[in-house]
Parts: structure tokens; sequence; C-alpha cells
């Protein structure tokens, strides 16, 4: 059975077009979903497409990008319709898992490196930036509950004898927070 899956990134985008080719190329069924990429409501079709495929269907989709809008999304659902015991034809000519060649399977593992090539760009560039802002003094996580001053004073109220309640207190913060600070500062 020729299954289809078509989907549109934005609202302006025409979905008519994938329909029609998929339907030009057979599709028996056709899962659709339209507006954003980040939609759950792609997110959903493409799930009911890939708990609907049984052992021996053919998803068909008109380019590979229908799938997912990144490669490790792509290869992640083509391994789950591989799961099932379908396979992948795109109307582009692309990739063509219904016939269980090496060519098939020798672009799929191409398709699994470039894949873990984007991954590592991405890692690479996001290191990068991290590195550059903090040579710059951008600082990253959570920020402190207390300010050095807030720090200073509270460590002068314990070093005096103040409780730990009656500190939190006056700082305006948690007990856990000055437990924290006096186990940190403590030698």
């Amino acid at each position: 059975m020729l299954i289809g899956f078509a989907r549109v990134s934005t609202k302006d985008q025409d979905l008519e077009t994938q329909l029609q080719q998929l339907q030009e190329a057979g599709c028996d069924k056709v899962f659709h979903g339209k507006h954003s990429g980040a939609s759950s409501q792609n997110q959903a079709k493409l799930r009911e497409l890939v708990d609907y495929v049984r052992d021996g269907d053919i998803v068909v989709v008109t380019k590979l990008d229908r799938l997912g809008r990144s490669l490790k999304a792509i290869l992640n659902t083509l391994d789950e319709i591989h799961a099932q015991g379908a396979r992948l034809k795109t109307l582009d000519g692309s990739v063509d898992t219904s016939q269980n060649t090496p060519f098939a399977t020798a672009m799929v593992h191409l398709l699994g490196t470039f894949a873990e090539l984007e991954r590592n760009l991405i890692v690479s560039r996001t290191t990068e930036g991290r590195e550059e802002a903090k040579s710059k003094g951008v600082r990253f996580g959570r920020k402190p509950s207390l300010t050095d001053e807030d720090q200073r004073k509270a460590i002068n109220m314990l070093n005096n004898g103040t409780s730990v309640r009656a500190t939190a207190k006056a700082i305006g913060t948690t007990r856990q927070t000055i437990y924290r600070l006096r186990a940190k500062t403590s030698p």
C-alpha cells in the first residue's frame, strides 16, 4: 500500500500541490499537516502516519524534508518507518528504500553521516558562541539569589552568632540559601 505524507511549513504555502502529486503517484491514503514546522499538528500527523504503516507499505513524500525540520528528525522518522516494516520513497528521487538494494542502504547511511555532521557543526558553533560571550563577560545560568553585598552581610551576621533563620529573614531569602552560603564559605 502506498501511503503519502504532505506538510507545509508556513500558512502561506499551498498544501494542494503536494496532495495532488501524492494522489497522482497512486497513494491510497494521505496524511497531511499544515502550519508552522514547529506545530504540534504536524508532529501529530506524522505520528499518526508512523503508527498506521505496516509491513510492506511504502511511505511516499514529495521531498525528504517533508518528514522533519532537521536531518536528525528525518532519520529518526525513517528509522521508525523501517521498524514498522515499511519503506520510504521520495517523488523527487532523492531517496528510495522501497527496493532493498545496496544503493538504498548506502543512501540511508550517507544521510546518517550528514546528520552527525550537522549536529557536530551546531555543537561547534554553539560552543564558539558561548566562549566568545564568556570572553565578553556574559555569565550563563541562573542569576545568584544573593548579591555579593548580601552574601558578605549574611556571612558577617552568621560569624557574629546570628541564627540561620534570623539571617535569612534579615536578608530576605530562604534558610536553604543561607545554609548553602555557609557551606560554601566554611573552611
